[in-house]
């Protein structure tokens, strides 16, 4: 094999530059370099938000490789196919990339490995979009952890090594292969009018991460702990958006959470524990794949949740019409900006699955189709766990009650105010912008009443209790 011959860099949710190990690997082989970038089989299927912001995230990769004398190559179409292609336009004998464990991307991966290497190329993975890779937690007595709390005991105090050092330079071939134009793939398109809404709350790529990371370890982590749970407050970190997409390593974020830590910053530590959670779920992903596609607990199939989309209380739900503020609030902040608080997620997640007897899987498909970091493992653990009917779920007998969930962490309506626009003379711009990104064939309006609850508290509680006390009769 010759030692000048290009590797292609298969870039996926690994964007960026800093503590890449895929990338150190790839420069510690020799010779030119190819990041590429396929919209393929199972970017595609994903939903119309994070396909989009997919694309902002690999424009702003672009760009930061064009700083280093470097670019990234653009193609659309299937993977192995476009791969197969590229390595033979530009010589290439080798491609490198960073381990994914979630269903769809582990089986396209491995049918990409086997192919090329029996193409006769070197094929080089290299793990780091989690902390810890799932293969490496076991249980004293083997096997995977099914509860979280035992999972974070198991892993708090492991070593994690530094994260690597952004590269000086990234070897160029001196022949490029043609590249697609983002612009022609039109991934805004589905959007319609609510792109120029919804585009201003992204934070997009590395660069933008980092500063995140920096400011929210300046400014937030302290008061993390208890501002977390304040919707109407900024007190969370916002960086699932990044981490999704790898525009900063989940290393780097822990290791800045030891050194808070170190600081006496008393959040910290419930930082730490939120990133261990995400890895949680990915290692869920990875030894019981069926997690993100059936009920994880299967005695809870029989169960009789509406599986109709189309039902008038799911579609008030979806459009932030149930009456209930807490619910409506937290899903027009979905659609404007991309985000749900996660104080929000866990009530409307409650509402959908219990006071509206709605399967989970209902608000799984929602999520994948509006959120800015939608991530397969995360949504489908968390969507489950909310239920009841996956691991460490919530039982299903908790009914969170939405209306004193508002009184207790949003006592002064700050966040009510800012995304109901109802009854209202003078509406925050926020609440006045849900109106301007939905469809027109919604039909709604800022001087609509705002609507009686489709479900109360109260009697969604009881139907809910209801059917679980007759589904262990």
């Amino acid at each position: 094999m010759s030692e000048t011959a290009p590797t292609i860099w298969w870039i996926r949710r690994d964007m960026r530059l800093a503590d890449n190990p895929a990338l150190c690997a790839a420069i510690e082989r020799g010779g030119p370099i190819i990041p590429v970038f396929i919209m393929d089989e199972v970017h595609d299927s994903y939903g119309v938000v994070p396909r989009w912001r997919m694309g902002l995230g690999a424009d702003a990769l672009a760009g930061a490789l064009e700083d280093r004398g470097s670019r990234l190559v653009l193609r659309r179409g299937d993977a192995l196919t476009t791969l197969r292609q590229i390595a033979r336009e530009t010589g290439a004998r080798s491609v490198v990339w960073s381990v994914l464990v979630d269903p769809d991307a582990k089986n396209r991966d491995e049918k990409v490995r086997d192919a090329l290497e029996e193409d006769g190329l070197e094929v080089i993975r290299k793990t780091g979009h989690v902390l810890f890779d799932p293969w490496t937690v076991e249980t004293k007595t083997g096997g995977f952890y099914r509860v979280y709390t035992p999972f974070w005991r198991s892993v708090q105090n492991r070593e994690l090594s530094e994260p690597l050092s952004t590269p000086g330079t990234i070897p160029a071939p001196s022949d490029w292969p043609a590249s697609d134009d983002l612009a022609d793939w039109a991934l805004d398109a589905p959007m319609h009018r609510g792109a120029e809404i919804v585009r201003p709350h992204f934070t997009i790529g590395e660069r933008a991460a980092q500063g995140r990371l920096g400011a929210f370890m300046a400014h937030g982590v302290d008061d993390y702990a208890q501002a977390r749970d304040i919707p109407g407050k900024t007190g969370t970190s916002l960086l699932s958006e990044n981490l999704t997409l790898g525009e900063i390593s989940a290393r780097t974020c822990w290791h800045a959470g030891l050194e808070a830590m170190r600081q006496g910053k008393s959040g910290a530590e419930t930082f730490l524990k939120e990133l261990v959670w995400r890895d949680f779920a990915h290692h869920l992903s990875y030894h019981t794949p069926q997690i993100t596609t059936r009920n994880w607990r299967s005695e809870w199939d029989a169960f009789p949740w509406n599986e109709d989309a189309s039902h008038p209380h799911v579609r008030a739900w979806q459009q932030g019409r149930t009456g209930i503020r807490f619910v409506d609030a937290a899903m027009r902040e979905l659609y404007v900006t991309g985000n749900m608080h996660n104080r929000g997620r866990m009530i409307v997640g409650s509402y959908l699955c219990k006071h509206l007897m709605s399967h989970w899987k209902i608000g799984l498909d929602w999520f994948a189709d509006t959120l800015r970091d939608w991530d397969p493992a995360s949504n489908a653990m968390g969507w489950q766990w909310v239920a009841g009917s996956g691991p460490d779920a919530s039982p299903y007998f908790r009914v969170f009650n939405p209306v004193t969930q508002l009184d207790k962490f949003d006592r002064n309506r700050v966040y009510e105010g800012r995304w109901i626009a109802e009854g209202r003379s003078n509406p925050d711009p926020l609440a006045s912008a849900f109106f301007d990104a939905i469809p027109q064939s919604w039909g709604l309006s800022a001087n609509d009443t705002y609507p009686d609850p489709v479900v109360s508290a109260e009697d969604g509680r009881r139907r809910a209790l209801d059917a679980y006390q007759n589904r262990h009769s």
